[in-house]
């Protein structure tokens, strides 16, 4: 029977134990209760609160104006909803990396107001003080690595990274750091698959990819992209499962034209 089925409430041990027994870890973010629980009820290994919700939440057009309040909100009515699932919070721009004590700061805020499970921040080398810093101050973290959206006005780009061997080398050597370090799992984005490969089997923690090939240990998409709620993103690494948007947006117009010619509601749907 694979880990995933026995254990009843998943954590940063299990996703180790998944690796070790070769089982795929799954994750998909969520930033609200409802959407939590349903996720959590398909089975989901990891829910990440993701600064993504800077985007898919609020409209903006990249991940740094969110802030620490609207994390801890946003983790909090996660948590609300999840049963079974790690709940992994990212740290937003500007809340760890600056200095080492003002990254444990915001770790220990999104710890105790939320009561989520673990958080997540982005880099490598760069940010090694305050990594050790929360983890031994005995806070679990993920790391990650690759496209890293919260650096993107330096990479100006959302395009592949680590194609060329300079910038392949240093994610290799940082991956390795993070492991040393005390992370648990890293989240590779947009690298190539080889590379991803090759990190995956030189590190023993799990490594959890999006846009990141197959050899991952496990993979992470947001839910608003998987499920169709967003027609305009359609990345090569995104696959489907619904077309919400579709969905939605005819029912609110069959909602729309049975109001107006006063289909509804009927009798049987009045007091």
């Amino acid at each position: 029977m694979s880990v995933h089925f026995e254990i009843k409430k998943i954590t940063t041990e299990t996703l180790r134990k998944m690796k070790f027994d070769k089982e795929k870890i799954t994750m998909l973010t969520a930033y609200d209760f409802t959407t939590a629980k349903m996720v959590d009820a398909g089975g989901i290994d990891a829910i990440l609160v993701g600064d993504s919700a800077s985007n898919v939440m609020a409209g903006f057009e990249t991940t740094l104006p969110i802030t620490l309040d609207h994390m801890i909100y946003h983790a909090q009515c996660v948590v609300r909803g999840v049963e079974r699932a790690l709940v992994v919070v990212d740290l937003p721009f500007g809340s760890y990396q600056s200095n080492s004590e003002k990254a444990l700061e915001s770790a220990v805020r999104i710890m105790k107001e939320s009561q989520a499970h673990a958080i997540k921040l982005e880099g490598g080398s760069e940010v090694e003080d305050s990594i050790k810093k929360i983890v031994n101050a005995g806070i679990p973290v993920m790391g990650h690595l690759g496209l890293t959206p919260q650096s993107i006005y330096q990479f100006g780009t959302y395009k592949v990274r680590a194609k060329e061997e300079d910038e392949a080398d240093k994610l290799l050597k940082d991956a390795k750091l993070l492991e040393e370090l005390g992370c648990f799992a890293i989240v590779l984005e947009k690298i190539p698959a080889k590379l991803a490969k090759m990190v995956s089997e030189n590190i023993s923690i799990p490594t959890i990819g999006i846009g990141a090939g197959a050899d991952c240990d496990g993979q992470v998409l947001v839910y608003h992209d998987m499920v169709g709620m967003n027609k305009d993103f359609s990345p090569k690494f995104l696959r489907r499962y619904l077309d919400l948007y579709s969905e939605i947006t005819g029912a609110v117009s069959q909602y729309v034209k049975d109001v107006k010619s006063a289909e509804f509601p009927n009798d049987q749907e009045s007091y």
